[in-house]
């Protein structure tokens, strides 16, 4: 109980500090993209958490993905970010789908939250 008493008060903290949030926005690696192994053919869209509406949370949230020869996501791993934003990209990005390949490849994805 002590743990989630603390994550209030560093999310209460970052709220009062200030912050713009609006409607979800996310990028992804393309091939454009410096160090991209692999084109994104669909990437998961993250829901918005009410706790972070309530708290006027915006930022980035990187997320490492394991991607199979199939394209489809086996593994992630938050790499950085808000913890109340993390947990969404996390579940997008597993729905996320990249094109095949010859092998298993190790990819970024980063999701930003807060105003367009």
């Amino acid at each position: 109980m002590r743990g989630s008493k603390g994550i209030l008060a560093v999310c209460l903290g970052v709220a009062l500090l200030g912050g713009s949030v609006g409607v979800v926005a996310m990028h992804g690696q393309s091939e454009e993209a410096p160090g991209s192994k692999r084109h994104v053919k669909y990437l998961g869209k993250p829901a918005y958490p009410e706790l972070a509406k309530k708290l006027n949370l915006a930022g980035t949230v990187k997320v490492e993905v394991i991607v199979g020869a199939d394209g489809k996501v086996k593994r992630t791993r938050v790499l950085g970010g808000h913890p109340v934003l993390a947990a969404e990209a996390e579940k997008a990005a597993l729905q996320s789908e990249f094109d095949a390949g010859p092998k298993e490849t190790t990819e970024v994805i980063e999701f930003r939250f807060g105003a367009q």
